[in-house]
């Protein structure tokens, strides 16, 4: 890997990217700390995918600036390319070759000895678990399998910068936890990540600051906890014990807390946003809200405070959630490099 330097990993000051009349990115704002990794959240068409490839000088900006470890991603592509890596969104490597095939091939091209090539491949499969795997073509492996084969493709060197594009996008409860855990363990050993994504629970496992993004422009960016906290005191979570009461439950948290309610799949279940503006604490919105509940006979079998969660945070900065489209980030004329 190659010397670090002190200061942050990446700085964009008013990035953008227009295809046409469509402006794909609107004046992106980013400073990406060295060693960690930087969730980058947003819906499909949001300008995550052209921002990543501005950055990794796949694509040449058409305003602003962009920096990676002090290098112009423009002038001093090069330098940018001699330290970074991208795992995009679809798998990159050669499905009709093995997977060791597949590593072999990579690292003899990044200028390893066939000897080393094979040793490092052997180091990556095992780590990633791919050994009994190794000699299997890449078309016969799960989507798991696939990511994992993709981003040991990423890290045959070890890259300072690791551009992570939507990485468990498709996947199964269990590829993406291991894929969690891949990313956790290549920071570890001192890469920065930029990861994308529009999995609000992996911003939330994964990522220690996180830009919010929408149509183009950051619309929020700080800590996990920092973002939470802009969007209120916090919520309620009510499951009752008789479903015909939902209603009557509903109303009344909604008049009492002066707050939106929201009601969950389970049928018995419903969330109440505290009231940030009031002088009450969140503790103190709750025991009254439990309060007027059984007053007014409503039995409460289970209930909970929490902080908002990531999804509730996202719904009040954009109005709607992850899974809205609106934008062009997978342009075909991303594909197309600079």
């Amino acid at each position: 890997m190659s010397t670090q330097t002190s200061g942050p990993a990446i700085e964009t000051a008013g990035l953008v990217k227009t295809f046409g009349e469509t402006r794909a990115v609107d004046g992106v704002d980013l400073t990406v700390p060295t060693g960690t990794v930087y969730g980058v959240l947003g819906p499909n068409g949001a300008g995550k995918t052209t921002t990543v490839k501005m950055l990794a000088t796949l694509l040449r900006p058409d305003g602003g600036e962009a920096r990676v470890f002090g290098h112009d991603v423009v002038r001093d592509a090069d330098a940018v390319r001699s330290r970074v890596s991208l795992t995009g969104q679809y798998a990159s490597v050669d499905e009709d070759l093995t997977g060791t095939e597949n590593l072999i091939l990579l690292g003899r091209l990044l200028g390893h000895r066939k000897a080393t090539a094979r040793e490092r491949a052997a180091q990556l499969l095992e780590a990633f678990g791919l050994t009994e795997a190794a000699g299997k073509q890449v078309k016969h492996y799960s989507g798991g399998m696939r990511r994992r084969i993709d981003i040991a493709a990423s890290i045959l060197n070890t890259p300072d910068l690791l551009f992570l594009d939507e990485p468990t996008t498709g996947l199964d409860p269990r590829s993406r936890n291991q894929v969690w855990d891949i990313v956790r363990a290549v920071v570890a050993q001192g890469t920065t990540v930029l990861l994308t994504t529009q999995y609000l629970d992996e911003a939330d496992q994964l990522a220690s600051r996180i830009a919010v993004i929408d149509k183009g422009r950051v619309i929020a960016e700080g800590t996990k906890g920092e973002l939470k906290a802009s969007v209120g005191a916090g919520s309620v979570h009510v499951r009752l014990r008789d479903p015909e009461r939902r209603a009557d439950a509903e109303r009344l948290l909604r008049d009492l807390l002066l707050a939106e309610v929201q009601l969950e799949h389970d049928p018995v279940a419903l969330t109440a946003r505290l009231n940030a503006a009031t002088s009450d604490s969140a503790a103190d919105q709750a025991a009254r809200a439990l309060t007027e509940l059984s007053r007014a006979g409503v039995t409460v079998d289970n209930f909970s405070l929490g902080q908002p969660s990531l999804d509730e945070v996202f719904l009040a900065l954009t109005g709607h959630d992850t899974g809205a489209a609106d934008g062009a980030d997978n342009d075909p004329k991303d594909e197309v490099a600079a």
